[in-house]
């Protein structure tokens, strides 16, 4: 299926990668006609997706069935009233519906807003009302905590006309399992403008930054060839071999690595669809379905190292990635001891598809995100818009704005686009650096770097010498109001077992620091808490934290 969509698939060296890969993009494509029903087409009893649960439930879809399944729930919707350009919310954590309904949608020409189950009402009402959302369709948990919050938030929500519920049947909603029974497997567009041009508007994530309410992220539909070198390049998918990206699907991590590319390229993959993150319940799925290749954030292999990783099996495992936060060159050793394999760091955004990696032709560097993807013409820039040397320290841009698989804009608001990309370029809002070999170096998002007495501290170059300490599973740095410093560091710190809390440990840590590092950069105020606030994907919620040193 690759072939149909890169002139030259194989390359040499990563110089080679970047002069001479390219992607043909037809005027009309759509991933699901030309990719789940040709994949079904070809080879119908090719694997796509191994589902399970917590309890312990287990579901496997070939491409047929994934085609077939899209089908009836396209004619579902289509009866509906759901057309080309309505606007979708979908609540559906890693539910096997999700892959239903997203390329159910992508077949009529809807837009998808896939959205976590964290949201709360006050959430939902703001991007119903943004979007001017059309459906929504939700999985109703355990204790009803989403449906509950939708259906509070519904009164003020006049756009919703259309309410879908799996699994389970509740007054007021529409039951989608048991709808898309009745359907036709069979999906034919009406019309030929009701099928898909490469620019339609085919995706909308809502983005938090560190100030104002979330953008929303339109992506067309030439997004998921973008995600071909996420997919084939970075996390090296191997065709019908099981990829696990850890990642619910109300977040762009999901598009990253549970959907698009790795189709696209034929790698199934496998989808945990768990209550909660448990370390130890991860490493048993991993080692009992013999994943092939890998992909999360730090802070999972950081808590799945404190559970014991050494007493798994992960043979299995030929390629391990991380995304989502910097990897600190603690856990990339780690790692490399117990999998002995080296992890592949990949960065980028909402806004877009990997835009810097660790790729296979060259060794990665403990700490560093790697080098530019060949899809973006990636540059480091200072206040003034000059190329930064090599070690200095600047805004990471991306200067090609019609790149494939870079989002379009911010969703019905052309001030935020026009701000986006100012100057004919877009600003991805993160500070890096680069070294003389051509690494790029993570250093923190603007809006997260601390000043101190005149001093620009990153954040993640303080958490990486914290987290080596024994005692410190995990921690978040930000910056606290200060009046005589203008910020000072702050450390909100969670402990590993055996490890108490108390003064003599915040001045080891301190000190630590200070020996580890340069000494203005320790941190002055240290946190003890249970856990740190995260999303489900296990990203850490630093501008939660900011907002409590804000008003504690």
């Amino acid at each position: 299926m690759i072939e149909r969509y890169l002139p030259k698939i194989d390359f040499t060296s990563y110089e080679d990668f970047i002069e001479n890969f390219e992607i043909n993009i037809p005027e009309s494509f759509n991933f699901g006609f030309d990719i789940v029903d040709k994949w079904a087409e070809n080879e119908p009893n090719k694997p796509a997706l191994l589902w399970c649960d917590d309890n312990n439930d287990e579901k496997q879809f070939t491409f047929y069935d994934l085609s077939r399944l899209s089908n009836k729930a396209a004619n579902y919707f289509t009866e509906l009233g759901i057309k080309k350009g309505d606007v979708v919310m979908c609540v559906l954590r890693q539910r096997y519906e999700y892959w239903i309904t997203a390329i159910a949608l992508c077949k009529i020409g809807a837009v998808i807003i896939p959205a976590t189950m964290q949201l709360t009402s006050k959430d939902i009402i703001y991007r119903a009302n943004s979007a001017k959302v059309k459906a929504v369709v939700c999985y109703s948990d355990n204790d009803d905590f989403v449906v509950k919050q939708m259906e509070d938030a519904f009164p003020e929500c006049p756009t919703i006309k259309i309410k879908i519920l799996t699994p389970n049947k509740r007054d007021g909603w529409l039951s989608f399992n048991d709808a898309i029974e009745e359907q036709s497997d069979i999906f034919n567009h009406k019309t030929e403008a009701d099928k898909t041009l490469i620019t339609d508007p085919m995706l909308i994530y809502f983005t938090s930054g560190t100030t104002g309410m979330p953008k929303m992220v339109l992506h067309d539909f030439s997004h998921p060839l973008g995600h071909i070198v996420t997919a084939k390049y970075w996390q090296q998918v191997r065709e019908d071999k099981l990829h696990n990206s850890m990642s619910d699907s109300g977040w762009a991590k999901f598009g990253w690595g549970k959907i698009y590319g790795q189709f696209i390229c034929g790698a199934p993959v496998f989808a945990y669809d768990m209550e909660k993150f448990v370390p130890k319940n991860v490493m048993e799925k991993l080692q009992k379905y013999k994943i092939t290749t890998f992909c999360a954030p730090p802070t999972m292999f950081r808590f799945m190292l404190a559970d014991g990783m050494e007493e798994y099996d992960f043979s299995s495992i030929e390629h391990c990635g991380n995304a989502g936060e910097p990897l600190s060159p603690e856990i990339f050793n780690k790692i490399k001891e117990i999998w002995g394999l080296e992890m592949h760091e990949g960065f980028g955004q909402s806004e877009s598809t990997v835009l810097i990696a660790s790729f296979p032709w060259f060794k990665p560097k403990p700490g560093s995100m790697g080098k530019p993807a060949p899809l973006y013409d990636i540059d480091i820039i200072d206040s003034y818009g000059n190329t930064c040397e090599d070690g200095e320290e600047g805004r990471v841009i991306v200067r090609n704005t019609k790149a494939v698989g870079l989002f379009k804009g911010y969703y019905m608001n052309d001030k935020q686009t026009a701000e986006a990309f100012a100057g004919g370029v877009y600003d991805t809002g993160d500070t890096a650096w680069r070294d003389p070999d051509g690494y790029y170096w993570f250093v923190g998002r603007n809006d997260d770097m601390i000043k101190c007495s005149g001093y620009r501290i990153g954040p993640f170059e303080v958490e990486s010498v914290l987290s080596e300490h024994d005692a410190v599973l995990e921690c978040a740095i930000t910056g606290v109001p200060d009046p005589k410093r203008g910020q000072v560091v702050k450390a909100t710190v969670v402990l590993n077992k055996g490890y108490v809390a108390s003064d003599e440990l915040i001045k080891e840590l301190q000190d630590y620091v200070k020996k580890t590092t340069a000494p203005y950069k320790y941190p002055r105020i240290v946190e003890f808490v249970e856990e740190l606030p995260k999303t489900i994907s296990g990203k850490i919620k630093r501008a939660l934290i900011r907002q409590t040193n804000s008003t504690s």
